[in-house]
């Protein structure tokens, strides 16, 4: 079967996307080990007493719990038996879903994946935003429930 352009243009296609992805992975793979490790400390030596501390009562719960999950890498379903070991110990439902939102939404690793294609004003901008936004939302929920 002779070579048709399409067969060229596609093999073109997955070369750049290919070298593009060994360039990607080779500038972060530190990071992502790096959030990966932090997370893996936490989930291991986190005291479960030290939840307890983080009631609805506590108005710093929440941005401590976003700020806590930023260096952690993780998606929203691996988090979810920390979550719920966060809930049983009773710490508020506002500050368990602040802490789930932004390990998902703004952890170190993403950030800088984003960084690939964003200046550093506009990723602080949008982090900034992203946490004061998932902050509120949390200390809604503590009001709520």
């Amino acid at each position: 079967m002779e070579n048709l352009p399409i067969d060229n243009a596609w093999k073109k296609m997955h070369q750049y996307a290919t070298t593009e992805a060994k360039k990607i992975i080779a500038e972060i793979w530190k990071w992502v080990f790096l959030g990966v490790g932090i997370g893996a400390l936490f989930h291991g030596f986190f005291p479960l007493q030290w939840a307890e501390t983080l009631n609805s009562d506590n108005l710093f719960a929440v941005p401590m719990a976003v700020i806590v999950g930023v260096p952690l890498y993780s998606d929203e379903v691996g988090v979810i038996p920390l979550v719920e070991a966060m809930l049983l110990k009773g710490v508020a439902v506002g500050t368990t879903l602040a802490f789930m939102m932004s390990i998902a939404a703004i952890s170190l690793p993403e950030l800088l994946i984003l960084k690939k294609v964003m200046h550093w004003r506009a990723l602080a901008l949008f982090t900034g935003i992203v946490a004061v936004s998932i902050t509120l939302v949390g200390l809604l929920f503590n009001l709520i429930f």
